[in-house]
């Protein structure tokens, strides 16, 4: 079974769930998504219904052709919507994969959803799927997202200059962050 296939499944624990994404969670992602601050830093600026309306559309269609599972976040002290995080680039022979699309509604930010998802999917990656290497990255610019991924054991690799085109013209520089499969143990015990 492929890597897209096991990691299209619930993932849960005392303060997160995760479930794969499905089309009626148009509207509860929608309530949380629409402030333009959470998209800042991303490739993709959400403004209006249709910018919205576009992005989901985009990770349902990639979910069904098995580029990327992306996940719905329920932030489970309230048991509303967080947000959304995927497994993507999944380089399944090399033994990697990225955890990435993370985004969360600006009330749940600071609030640990961030940490305890990606908690949940690194050990689905590690313990389940085999993988040997999970990445991160983000804008170099993005200074509260590298903040939680020290935060949560990610090692800083390095950046890529100009690697990608944002709205409004200017070029990403891409941080690359990492958990190998030998440190998971310590970053899950220090998680826990």
């Amino acid at each position: 079974m492929t890597w897209a296939r096991l990691a299209a499944t619930t993932l849960e624990n005392d303060h997160a769930l995760l479930r794969p994404i499905d089309p009626r969670d148009r509207t509860a992602m929608h309530a949380v998504a629409m402030d333009p601050a959470i998209w800042r830093y991303f490739v993709t600026m959400i403004e209006t219904d249709a910018d919205f309306d576009a992005f989901f559309d985009a990770a349902l269609e990639e979910f069904a052709a098995g580029r990327r599972v992306p996940y719905v976040i329920t932030d489970k002290g309230t048991g509303r919507v967080a947000g959304s995080m995927s497994f993507a680039n999944m380089a399944e022979r090399d033994g990697r994969l990225e955890i990435g699309a993370s985004w969360l509604g600006l009330a749940f930010q600071g609030k640990g959803v961030n940490r305890w998802a990606k908690y949940l999917m690194m050990e689905h990656a590690f313990d389940v799927l085999g993988a040997e290497r999970v990445e991160f990255k983000t804008d170099v610019l993005n200074t509260q997202a590298r903040r939680a991924l020290r935060k949560i054991g990610a090692t800083e690799e390095g950046t890529l200059r100009s690697f990608n085109p944002m709205p409004g013209g200017r070029r990403r520089d891409a941080i690359y962050y990492s958990v190998l499969r030998a440190e998971w143990p310590a970053v899950r015990a220090s998680l826990t």
